[in-house]
Formats: C-alpha cells, structure tokens, sequence
C-alpha cells in the first residue's frame, strides 16, 4: 500500500524549530512541580510530642507519617549520614476545646424533645525545622497547625484512629507542599 499526503505539507525549518522549543520547554518543567532537584538524601528526626496533652501514639504516628510522605513521593533516599535535606521538630499542642452549640437540632422520638448537638475541635500543632544543605536560603522554621471539627459523642479511640489522621494528614500535605513545591 502507498499512502500519498498530498495535502500534508511539514516545512522542515519550522517543524524542527517547535519540536526543539518543545523539548527545551520540557526539560525547564517538572509535572510534579518539586524544586528538589539537586538533592538526593533525607533524614527526618522523630518529633517529640512536647504537648501540655499528650497523646501517646501521636509523635511516632506523625513521625512514620512524614517519612513515608517523602519516601514514597519523591526520589530522596532515608539516611542518617550527611543528608541534603534535613527536617526535624516537634509538636508543641494537642488540644480538645468544645465549640460552640450549633443550630443543629435533633427530635428526640423517644421524649419528643429536641436535644442540641455540641461539637469539639481537635487543634494539633507542629513546629518544623528544614534545613537544605545544598540550598541555604530555602532553608525555614515554620509553625504549622490544623483542626478536625467532631462530634462531641465520639470515643477517645474514635477521635485517635479518625480526627487525629484528618489533622496530621494536612499538616504533613502543608510541610511537604512547602518543602518540595517551594511555591
């Protein structure tokens, strides 16, 4: 079979230009948007739970948390000798506070009365210190914190196993967005 593109006509000059600006646009971007591109290694300390309420699970959770955030979505490799990317801190407030009763109401079918749900709000806080040691001024400390509204019927396990990942999840998406972003 002979295919003719009669109508097809690919000036040489131009289609080799774009196809030279195409890869120089290629090589400048990154789809994932990380700025880490010299650094190969990372170590991150654990983070203390140096909270006046402590919860006990809270410090090696987060700490296991981020690590395996940036092991697994970037190319730093874990180490404890000479890192390029240093990140440590701890966390500095793990809190309970009941917020105000909202207009959520509820008819009690049982009593027929109405009964006023109340809602608490978990605030956790991290302090975080980065240190790039091939980058200097991209180094930080930095305060981070974030909170999970729930109900106020909730379990203490209830609220560790569901409201604690809601707020450590955001701030570790925070810290890493921070740190490999650099937006």
């Amino acid at each position: 079979m002979n295919f003719k593109f009669k109508n097809i006509k690919i000036r040489q000059p131009k289609f080799w230009l774009l196809l030279l600006c195409l890869g120089v646009l290629n090589s400048c971007y990154s789809f994932t948007g990380s700025s880490l591109t010299d650094e190969k290694t990372i170590q991150i300390n654990e983070f203390p739970n140096n909270a006046p309420l402590v919860n006990p699970t809270l410090s090696q959770q987060f700490s296991t948390d981020i690590q395996n955030r940036f092991l697994q979505r970037t190319t730093l490799k874990g180490t404890k000798e000479n890192p390029d990317i240093l990140v440590e801190g701890e966390i500095t407030d793990y809190s309970i506070t009941p917020t105000t009763i909202g207009s959520n109401t509820v008819t009690n079918q049982s009593t027929g009365g109405v009964v006023q749900e109340s809602q608490n709000k978990l605030t956790i806080t991290v302090k975080v210190h980065y240190e790039n040691k091939l980058h200097p001024d991209f180094s930080f400390d930095r305060t981070y914190s974030d909170e999970a509204v729930f109900n106020s019927n909730l379990s203490q396990s209830e609220i560790e196993s569901s409201q604690v990942k809601i707020a450590t999840d955001r701030i570790i998406n925070k810290i890493f967005n921070d740190i490999v972003a650099n937006w």
